[in-house]
């Protein structure tokens, strides 16, 4: 939502916006960045200007309760999902459209860096935040470029996926996530007749029927573009693309994975794959995707955005490249996630974590709304426990920075992972401070 508003501000249009965190004073950094982008902040009352107004743009998250849809509807003002606003945007350029139930914000991260580099100046669109516009003051999940390129991360958890006609579509795995496969990959077969242009698919057998005239990019055999001679390190990997040699410096074989279709899609458009190796090699990654806050008494504190299955086991298995044991917090984020997901999260954790491993789990992140509370950490935890692994119950997170304290020792890695509440980060910098002093 945020991306979406700062773009349709710096391209000249008028937006409003509202959110209850702001109306309670926190976040001030993100509300002070849309500000200076040009967009207003109003109270989420019901009392925006209405004067003038095309359309109110909500997220599958704002509810029918809240006073702003109460509004617009006693207006007559257009509800818009944020996808149908997107639409427009994606079909009005040379959109790529990149999705998949994991590694969505690297690739687009890794898309718009090569096309950065090779001069085509694209506008960007992204749920998580890029570290190089970070790094320029900027949000970091929007850049308005002036070239065609527009990079999206399209969403398929609520199956707004459909909505986009883009120029180029890059659909990365298939695995258990919102939804069940089949109902995604019908999503995804929806995308693909409705791209204008190339079609880049990850290795992800689970894609297979959707491969034909497709360009294949991943690791395995018989892919159209494929890394070979891997090289895995604690701190990024080594690997070559026909006769390219690239350096990632971000860990893990997923990452290889997104930096792979990354570069396949960037060939589609004309770049080479000269340009997109010295683009990766310079990939300064996205926040909260494994990013190192820091190193203390020999134990790397890290944060990372982890939250479903495949996401946890990818982050756990970047963690162990550095030899050490991993302590692992999770917070599981939302009851019917955890719900939907609890088997698949029991056997990621029993999987990803060594029998010398720890982790802990605080209460579901509950970000307001209406829920069935018909599932808590401590049943996640007795699962995980009952498959062999050290998990433990942390009624309060604020504990974490002294457990972690206690337990570690030189070596370890400290997985600080969650989804979408933005405090983690801060707690992970706790946990750092935590060793630092002791």
């Amino acid at each position: 939502m945020s991306a979406l508003a700062q773009v349709h501000a710096w391209r000249g249009g008028r937006c409003t916006g509202s959110d209850r965190a702001f109306d309670s004073g926190e976040r001030a950094f993100i509300r002070e960045a849309l500000e200076a982008a040009g967009v207003e902040i109003v109270p989420q009352d019901g009392s925006w200007p209405r004067s003038g107004c095309d359309a109110l743009v909500v997220s599958t998250a704002v509810e029918g309760t809240v006073p702003d849809v109460l509004a617009a509807r006693a207006a007559d003002v257009p509800i818009l999902h944020r996808s149908e606003l997107l639409a427009e945007f994606v079909a009005a350029s040379e959109g790529i459209a990149v999705t998949g139930t994991s590694g969505k914000s690297t690739t687009t991260a890794m898309i718009a860096e090569i096309l950065m580099h090779a001069g085509l100046d694209p506008t960007v669109i992204t749920g998580g935040a890029l570290v190089r516009l970070e790094s320029e003051g900027l949000l970091g999940n929007a850049r308005a470029g002036h070239g065609a390129h527009l990079v999206i991360e399209a969403d398929e958890s609520d199956g707004s996926v459909v909505r986009y006609r883009p120029w180029a579509s890059v659909i990365l795995n298939l695995q258990r996530d919102h939804k069940e496969p089949a109902d995604v990959l019908a999503m995804f077969r929806i995308l693909t007749s409705q791209t204008r242009g190339p079609i880049v698919l990850g290795d992800d057998p689970a894609l297979d029927s959707l491969a034909n005239g497709a360009v294949r990019a991943g690791l395995s055999e018989g892919c159209d573009v494929r890394a070979v001679d891997l090289e895995l390190t604690a701190t990024g990997s080594r690997f070559s693309i026909g006769e390219v040699s690239f350096i990632l410096p971000v860990p893990g074989e997923h990452n290889v994975r997104d930096a792979v279709a990354a570069t396949a899609t960037a060939l589609e458009a004309g770049v080479s794959l000269e340009i997109c190796a010295a683009a990766l090699k310079d990939f300064c990654g996205v926040a909260r995707r494994h990013r190192i806050v820091g190193t203390a008494r020999g134990v790397t504190v890290v944060d990372d955005f982890a939250h479903n299955p495949d996401k946890l086991r990818a982050a756990l298995a970047a963690a162990r490249l550095g030899g050490g044991r991993v302590l692992a917090f999770f917070q599981p984020h939302g009851y019917g996630p955890t719900r939907f997901l609890f088997d698949d999260l029991v056997a990621a954790f029993g999987d990803a974590l060594g029998p010398d491993d720890v982790l802990w789990l605080p209460p579901i992140y509950y970000a307001g709304g209406s829920v069935t509370r018909d599932v808590e950490s401590t049943d996640l935890s007795a699962a995980i426990r009952a498959g062999g692994r050290d998990a433990r119950d942390l009624d309060d997170r604020d504990e974490l920075p002294d457990e972690v304290s206690a337990e570690a020792r030189p070596g370890d890695v400290c997985m600080v992972m969650g989804a979408r509440d933005p405090a983690l980060s801060d707690l992970a910098r706790c946990v750092l401070r935590a060793l630092e002093s002791d």
